[in-house]
């Protein structure tokens, strides 16, 4: 899993040839870090059709404004450049994996 700034997200994101997992993370989120191994795991299993970044939204706050970024776990997906789905919220890794069946 990478993490992404303000200044890498267009490279890193947008102009990526796979469909990218975007975590808009923090520090003191608890659900945020009961994400991190599930996250990792992901990354490991479906690194061939899927790219899984996280971004901090406390030291980046211009890519957290400009997608109207508010609560935190929130995953968005990428593809093509542009945001195709968002969810807010912890969740295991296979009711990820469900959610995500229709972007991969």
């Amino acid at each position: 899993m990478t993490d992404v700034t303000d200044e890498d997200f267009e490279a890193e994101v947008i102009g990526a040839d796979l469909p990218v997992l975007v975590e808009f993370t923090a520090d003191w989120c608890p659900p945020c870090r009961q994400m991190g191994p599930v996250l990792s795991a992901l990354a490991a299993e479906e690194g061939q059709r899927l790219k899984v970044v996280q971004l901090d939204v406390d030291t980046n706050p211009e890519t957290t404004n400009a997608y109207k970024v508010l609560s935190m776990p929130t995953f968005m997906v990428f593809r093509g450049g542009e945001p195709v789905k968002s969810m807010v919220g912890a969740r295991p890794k296979r009711r990820l994996l469900e959610e995500l069946a229709d972007v991969l």
